[in-house]
């Protein structure tokens, strides 16, 4: 069975920064807005719990810095922490070890899930274990999910095409702190050149359709 470009597909969804530091209006430090941030949570509360049903494995990926010093080192983030309408101008206190904002949203994480915590740049994969974790698994196409469509999003899943995953980008189950304008404008340039993007019910439903075929995620049964 082919499915997304892979023979024998076995999933895994990786869900970037769906944390308090994104999504909770009451800490965040680049929040997004309430309606984003409230209808991008619920998406991937229902989406998760529809793929833990057919035993779909989840990898929350969320951002923790040590300290400021971990931040400052990237040239573009230090300009834009000096911009006072940038949407990104608190990022030198983003998201800082022990703060409520690397907490993932209540209903998101459940036992059975795990949790790559090391992530301190767009890239997921980049200082990170997120590639043995899905190597261990045995994934070959990924599920993603997250905020924001136009940054972590977009880098995370060019980095894992290059490495030869098959990439789905859950449409309604990805959003942005920033414009309408540019989440529409990185799923253009997702789906023409790095991922397949579709919505959370087409992939439920393929893979409803996997295991009615006899495949449970990845193996004949």
């Amino acid at each position: 069975m082919q499915a997304f470009g892979v023979d024998d597909p076995k999933v895994a969804v990786v869900a970037i920064d769906c944390h308090r530091g994104h999504l909770d209006p009451l800490v965040a430090t680049m929040p997004a807005s309430p309606e984003v941030a409230e209808r991008l949570t619920e998406a991937n509360r229902q989406f998760f719990e529809s793929c833990r049903a057919l035993s779909i494995p989840i990898i929350h990926l969320v951002t923790r810095y040590r300290d400021e010093a971990e931040i400052r080192i990237n040239p573009f983030w230090r300009m834009r922490a000096d911009d006072p309408n940038a949407t990104r101008k608190n990022v030198m206190r983003h998201n800082l070890y022990g703060s409520p904002g690397t907490t993932i949203m209540p209903g998101l994480l459940k036992v059975g899930d795990s949790v790559v915590d090391t992530k301190k740049r767009y890239d997921c994969f980049v200082g990170t274990d997120l590639d043995f974790r899905l190597k261990a698994l045995g994934i070959n196409t990924i599920f993603m999910t997250g905020i924001n469509t136009n940054s972590c999003v977009l880098a995370t899943a060019i980095a894992a095409n290059v490495r030869d995953y098959s990439v789905v980008v859950i449409e309604d189950c990805v959003d942005t702190m920033d414009s309408r304008d540019h989440h529409d404008a990185a799923l253009m340039c997702l789906r023409t050149a790095f991922a397949v993007t579709i919505s959370a019910k087409e992939a439920v439903g393929a893979l409803r359709q996997w295991q009615q075929a006899g495949y449970q995620n990845g193996d004949a049964a």
